[in-house]
């Protein structure tokens, strides 16, 4: 689907809402248990931008993405995630970019984000967009099976 319709949303958004209960569904499929997240889901205080991705036509939310600030210079990239029948269409791509600019309209020079080693879409998703890995981070240190990247926003058009 391309030409995904991006528009920020509060975190507790009810779209937001449903996007990120399906993406824990499948997470925890993938992973084999409830949680997988190390150090825990983020506190919607702590989301300082969240954007859903909408089917221009029909309005349905199918994909979402969120910042939550690390520092006063770096955010982390939260919650991306697309309804698996809209995925491969460029709506994550979409999701990113956009958030890539509202991360650099609040002055953060660098986005990092954890993914997991049983992600490989998402870990072959974020290296052609310009994310380099990186050693994991925050609350990622040393937790096994995390996998982190991080961008120089500087880099973007």
């Amino acid at each position: 689907m391309a030409g995904a319709r991006i528009e920020p949303v509060d975190f507790e958004h009810p779209d937001a809402v449903r996007l990120c209960e399906q993406q824990r569904v499948e997470l925890a499929e993938r992973y084999g248990r409830p949680d997988s997240e190390p150090g825990g889901p983020p506190d919607p205080d702590q989301i300082r931008v969240f954007l859903i991705a909408r089917d221009p036509h029909s309005g349905e939310a199918v994909g979402c993405g969120g910042l939550r600030p690390l520092d006063d210079r770096a955010g982390e990239v939260k919650r991306m995630y697309v309804v698996p029948a809209r995925r491969r269409g460029g709506v994550a791509g979409q999701v990113l970019r956009a958030l890539e600019r509202h991360a650099r309209d609040l002055g953060w020079a660098t986005l990092r984000l954890e993914t997991g080693d049983r992600q490989p879409d998402a870990i072959a998703f974020y290296e052609p967009h310009g994310y380099r890995p990186i050693p994991t981070f925050g609350v990622y240190t040393g937790a096994a099976g995390s996998v982190c990247f991080e961008r120089d926003l500087s880099e973007l058009d």
